[in-house]
């Protein structure tokens, strides 16, 4: 069953801190801001989601890499990350409910989570399965950390 493994919020930039609980409306998750916001937020960037399974991967490569890291709002653990694509709509917990935009494109301020700075390792084009993805909101709520998700 897939879950929500970690909720990261921050002040502005990376990494984004984890925390247990949070408000998610519109613009993602109440309280949390972004550094940039020429490229990121808005309703299509309103949330930013990347997988546990993934993170872990990558850590076994030797990348230093933690959940929150890349700037990601929630974690999640058992989703089939490969297969999420644009469209797709998830449930969080009972009552939020998000859809998926679009891949992310990496960014340099992820250099120190990877090897040698390469943050391009994320990259959906250079390595399908392996990126995080925008969502924007539907239906807001409360989320906390073990929530289940679905694709719905």
């Amino acid at each position: 069953m897939a879950y929500l493994h970690q909720i990261n919020v921050s002040s502005g930039g990376v990494p984004k801190l984890p925390v247990d609980r949070a408000t998610i409306d519109s613009s993602g998750v109440v309280g949390d801001l972004q550094s940039d916001q020429d490229h990121h937020g808005g309703p299509d960037q309103a949330l930013c989601l990347y997988s546990l399974e993934v993170i872990e991967a990558l850590r076994e490569e030797g990348h230093p890499i933690e959940p929150g890291s890349a700037g990601e709002n929630l974690t999640f653990s058992g989703l089939p990350w490969s297969s999420i694509m644009q469209g797709q709509r998830l449930r969080i917990g009972a009552a939020v409910v998000i859809e998926v935009t679009h891949p992310t494109t990496p960014c340099y301020k992820n250099a120190a989570w990877f090897i040698d700075g390469n943050f391009a390792r994320m990259s959906p084009t250079l390595h399908p399965g392996f990126s995080r993805h925008y969502a924007r909101v539907l239906q807001g709520g409360v989320v906390q950390t073990g929530d289940g998700v679905e694709v719905v």
